[in-house]
């Protein structure tokens, strides 16, 4: 038998254990494989899971420690209305399950050196690189951390009971508004909870909303270098037979359909294309799609990519399914 966590082998991961944190958001704790290169607290990572044959791409950031005894890492999604991937990790996913990774990016990290003053702001979600983060700190860092959280309800604070045991322990300083009762976070008000506001180094991750106002404050304060801000991208990709394929550096659109290599399709246009084998062997047809669902010629299986992400595909043993960015 072949293990799909080997060394060398595509990165997969093996889902070992699900945490129910709230009535929609769970932990889901992963082993990656052999492959995997580790991360930075703060950063996420893109996980491929198959639900009802197509595959599906989601980014999600890590809430592990980096240096688990165990080896596993971890990530706490929220499910939202009509969000088939985080419904289906938060509700359906069984350990066991087998995973597609990419390796672990961002740069909505902590310096190595801590600042004196650290402010953190998260909404919702928002939470789960911020926790990340604490997760890596000793206890008793040498930084003045305050944490402002917003939830809609106290049942709704994803690690509720951590963070307080970690504001308890001295770790941070915590202030928790639940927004259906005291409504959402004015910044303009930030001098009576935070006086200091403008010693701290800033990290915000939430809703839009949030963070739309963030970067207004510290822009009219002409603070922004303090600012940093981490987007979530909630975007949904319906799959589709055939399709627009956009060549992006070609400034091209080709209408395909669901059974024409997207390498043909190309070609078909005039568009001169890398390739090799046309076998799906040799991979050197290799580009990188920004966009869109694609099914494997083969298998049938759909891939997806949100805007934002990317994913190195084949274009020999693809075809085009609903619509595809490409660099080309």
């Amino acid at each position: 038998m072949i293990a799909p966590l080997r060394a060398g082998a595509e990165l997969r991961g093996r889902i070992v254990a699900i945490h129910r944190e709230t009535d929609d958001a769970a932990t889901v704790v992963i082993r990656p494989g052999k492959s995997w290169r580790g991360h930075i607290p703060g950063q996420y990572i893109r996980i491929g899971i198959d639900i009802d044959g197509v595959r599906h791409w989601r980014a999600y950031s890590l809430t592990s420690r980096s240096d688990a005894a165990d080896g596993t890492i971890s990530i706490t999604p929220k499910a939202i209305p009509d969000g088939l991937v985080s419904n289906h990790l938060v509700r359906d996913v069984r350990p066991g399950t087998l995973v597609m990774l990419d390796q672990a990016v961002g740069d909505f990290v902590l310096p190595a050196t801590l600042p004196a003053k650290i402010l953190f702001v998260t909404g919702g979600s928002g939470i789960t690189p911020v926790m990340g983060m604490l997760r890596n700190l000793p206890l008793h860092p040498a930084a003045d951390i305050m944490l402002l959280h917003s939830a809609p309800q106290p049942q709704d604070v994803v690690f509720a009971a951590e963070l307080a045991e970690r504001a308890a322990s001295g770790q941070i300083r915590l202030s928790v508004r639940h927004t259906d009762v005291d409504g959402m976070l004015d910044f303009a008000g930030l001098d009576a909870e935070v006086p200091d506001w403008r010693e701290r180094k800033v990290w915000v991750c939430g809703p839009t909303g949030l963070l739309d106002a963030a970067e207004m404050h510290w822009a009219a304060h002409e603070l922004t270098d303090a600012l940093h801000v981490e987007r979530f991208r909630p975007t949904i990709i319906e799959p589709g037979e055939g399709g627009e394929i956009t060549l992006l550096d070609s400034e091209l659109t080709i209408d395909a359909d669901g059974s024409t290599p997207i390498l043909d399709a190309a070609e078909d246009a005039g568009v001169l294309m890398k390739s090799g084998c046309r076998m799906g062997i040799c991979f050197g047809c290799v580009v990188t799609m920004r966009q869109g669902a694609i099914r494997d010629l083969r298998t049938g299986e759909i891939t997806t990519v949100e805007p934002g992400d990317e994913l190195p595909i084949q274009t020999c043993i693809n075809a085009v399914a609903g619509s595809c960015d490409l660099e080309v």
